[in-house]
C-alpha cells in the first residue's frame, strides 16, 4: 500500500463518517421535543414502530432517508420527507414498510412525501412485495397543495396504485395509528386489511371543525371517526387495537400467514464473503474525482470469493463486463474502468469515458445476461461518451444508442451503484434513474450532473463573458477568476450526492461496505416477481 492509498482511505472513511452523522440526525425526524410529545400521547415514533415490526436483528435497507434534505426551509424543513420507508423482514418474509413521521409537521404531505410514497409503491409493484402502511398523517400540506394534489405523479396516484396492487395480488396492510383525514383516508381502506388503534387514531373525510363549518353538525372526532365507530358501526376497519404495539402485533400475525410468492428463478448458491479485504475499497477509490484508478480491485472486494469472470477482457477496456456472485446470487456486472488504457490499435483511451468498442461490448453482454436470466449490476464512474471527429466518424452515436437500447429493453432486474462520477449520457447508458433500476444508490463519493463542476463552470463562464462583451463590458482576470469560483461553488452543490438523494434521484447514500447487502436484498425482492416480458434481441441490430 502506498501513500496515495492511505490518503484515499482517510478521505473516504471521513465521507463515511459524515454520512453516519447525517443519518443519525435525520433519524430524529422533527426533533427530540416532538418525539417526547408523541411518547406522552402513548404513541411510538415511525422508526420505533418499524423497529418493533421487523424481525429482531434482521437485515434492512432504508429508502430515501435524505429526501427533503435542505428543502422547504421556509417551512422549517421536512426531514426524510416526513415518511420513513424500509425494506425488511417480518416473520422472515420480505416486506416494504411505509410509516408517516408525525414529528414532522404532524405527518403532513409535502411534494417530496408524495414522491417518496410513490417510490415505495413502485418498489412493491415491481417486486410483488407485501406493503405495510403505518398511517399517522394530517393530510396534504396546504401551503403547497398545488404541488401535491392534481398532477399524475401527485397524491392521487397513491390510490391508483392501491387498486393496481390489489388487482395483481400484492398484499397491502394498513394500520391507522393517528390522524388519517380527507383523501388520505382512502389509502388504508383501499388496502386489503385495516387496523385502527383505539383512542389515538381516527379516520374521516372531514374532521369535526370542517363538518361544523360545512353542515352545522356538532360532533367530536372520536365519535365521528374513531376506532369504535369504524369497527362497530361503519365496518370500514377490520381490527381494533388497544395501542401501537397491539396494532403491530396484528400485522405480524397477518404477515406470518401469507403464502410463498412465485419465483423468478434467479440462481443462488451458498453465499461466500470476498477473499479480498472489503475495507480496502476506501483506499482504492481516489479522493479526487478526476484521478484514474483500476476498478477491478474494487469489484473483487464486492463479489463472493473475489471471483470475477471477465467477458471480452481485452476488448473495449473502458468498460469491464463479467459474471460473478454477490451473497450467493449470480450477477452480471457492467463497470466503468477508470484506467488510461490502449485499444487494439495502440491508441490511448481515457478512463471513465465510453468508447464505441466498450459500448458494443456492454450491449452484447447485457443481451447475454437477459438470455441467461442473470440480474445486472451497473457500477458507475463515468464522464460520458467519447467526443470529437474521430469518434463521431466512427459511429459513437450508433454504438452508444445500441448500449442504451440494450440496457433500456433489459427485462432482468437492474441495480445501479454510483461509486463516483455520473455525468451526462454516461448516466443514461449505465442505467441511471430514468431507466428503471430496481434500486439505485450512491456512495458518498458520488457526483451526479450533466458534467463536472470545473467543466461546467468554464462553459458558463464563457457564456457570461461573451454576454458582457456584447454589451461592451470586459472582465479583469481577477473578476473572471472570482466569477469562475462563484459559478463552480453553485454547481458543485448541485452535483453532491446529498442533493440527488434529497430529490430521490437515488434511493439512498450508503457506506460502500453495505453494497453487497443492498444488491442481495434487491435481488431477493426481484425474485418474487416472475419475468413476464421477453427480451427484444432485435435491439442488437441498432
Amino acid at each position: 500500500m502506498d501513500i496515495n492509498f492511505n490518503k484515499n482511505e482517510d478521505h473516504n472513511r471521513l465521507l463515511a463518517s459524515e454520512l453516519r452523522q447525517k443519518l443519525n440526525k435525520v433519524s430524529l425526524g422533527g426533533g427530540e421535543k416532538r418525539i417526547a410529545k408523541l411518547h406522552a400521547k402513548g404513541k411510538m415514533t415511525a422508526r420505533e414502530r418499524i423497529d418493533y415490526l421487523l424481525d429482531k436483528d434482521s437485515k434492512r435497507i432504508e429508502i430515501g432517508a435524505f429526501v427533503g434534505e435542505d428543502m422547504y426551509t421556509e417551512y422549517g424543513g421536512c426531514p426524510s420527507g416526513g415518511v420513513v420507508v424500509v425494506i425488511g423482514y417480518i416473520h422472515k418474509k420480505q416486506c416494504i414498510i411505509v410509516a408517516n413521521d408525525a414529528t414532522v409537521k404532524a405527518g403532513a404531505w409535502f411534494p417530496a412525501t408524495a414522491k417518496k410514497n410513490l417510490r415505495a409503491q413502485e418498489i412493491a409493484l415491481e417486486n410483488h412485495l407485501p406493503i405495510i402502511y403505518l398511517v399517522d398523517s394530517a393530510g396534504a400540506f396546504l401551503p403547497m397543495q398545488d404541488e401535491v394534489f392534481p398532477d399524475k405523479e401527485h397524491f392521487g396516484r397513491i390510490f391508483r396504485n392501491n387498486a393496481r396492487m390489489s388487482s395483481i395480488g400484492i398484499t397491502q396492510i394498513s394500520a391507522i395509528m393517528g390522524s388519517c383525514v380527507a383523501g388520505g383516508a382512502y389509502l388504508p381502506i383501499m388496502s386489503d386489511e385495516a387496523i385502527i388503534v383505539d383512542k389515538t387514531a381516527s379516520i374521516f373525510l372531514a374532521g369535526s371543525y370542517l363538518v361544523k363549518a360545512a353542515i352545522g353538525e356538532d360532533i367530536d372526532n372520536e365519535t365521528l371517526g374513531g376506532a369504535t365507530t369504524h369497527c362497530e358501526i361503519s365496518g370500514i376497519t377490520d381490527y381494533k387495537a388497544t395501542d401501537d404495539k397491539d396494532a403491530l402485533d396484528k400485522i405480524k400475525n397477518i404477515v406470518s400467514k401469507i403464502g410463498l410468492p412465485e419465483n423468478a428463478g434467479f440462481d443462488r448458491v451458498a453465499p461466500e464473503l470476498p477473499k479480498e479485504k472489503q475495507e480496502d475499497i476506501f483506499g482504492f477509490l481516489p479522493a479526487a474525482r478526476n484521478k484514474p484508478y483500476d476498478v477491478l480491485p474494487i469489484i473483487l472486494r464486492l463479489v463472493d470469493d473475489s471471483e470475477f469472470e471477465q467477458y471480452k477482457e481485452d476488448y473495449g477496456k473502458t468498460i469491464l463486463t463479467g459474471y460473478a456472485r454477490i451473497d450467493g446470487w449470480a450477477v452480471g456486472i457492467v463497470a466503468n474502468q477508470r484506467l488510461v488504457t490502449k485499444n487494439a490499435k495502440g491508441e490511448m483511451q481515457v478512463g471513465g469515458v465510453i468508447y464505441s468498442e466498450a459500448a458494443d461490448k456492454a450491449a452484447r453482454f447485457i443481451a447475454n445476461c437477459n438470455q441467461k436470466k442473470i440480474p445486472l449490476v451497473f457500477l458507475q464512474d463515468v464522464t460520458g461518451f467519447m467526443v470529437g471527429s474521430k469518434s463521431e466518424h466512427g459511429g459513437i452515436i450508433k454504438d452508444g444508442a445500441k448500449m442504451v437500447s440494450a440496457m433500456a429493453n433489459s427485462v432482468v432486474p437492474k441495480f445501479t451503484v454510483i461509486m463516483g462520477n455520473s455525468y451526462g449520457a454516461g448516466n443514461y447508458a449505465m442505467c441511471g434513474k430514468a431507466y428503471d433500476p430496481r434500486l439505485i444508490f450512491a456512495w458518498p463519493s458520488a457526483e451526479l450532473a450533466v458534467m463536472g463542476g470545473a467543466q461546467a463552470a468554464k462553459v458558463l463562464l464563457q457564456i457570461e463573458t461573451a454576454s458582457l462583451k456584447a454589451k461592451g463590458e470586459a472582465l479583469t482576470p481577477e473578476k473572471e477568476a472570482e466569477l469562475f469560483q462563484q459559478i463552480k461553488q453553485r454547481y458543485d452543490k448541485q452535483i453532491s450526492p446529498y442533493y440527488a438523494a434529497a430529490r430521490l434521484w437515488t434511493d439512498a447514500i450508503i457506506n460502500p461496505l453495505e453494497t453487497r447487502k443492498w444488491i442481495s436484498m434487491g435481488i431477493e425482492a426481484a425474485n418474487q416477481a416472475p419475468i413476464t416480458e421477453r427480451y427484444n434481441v432485435g435491439v442488437m441490430q441498432v
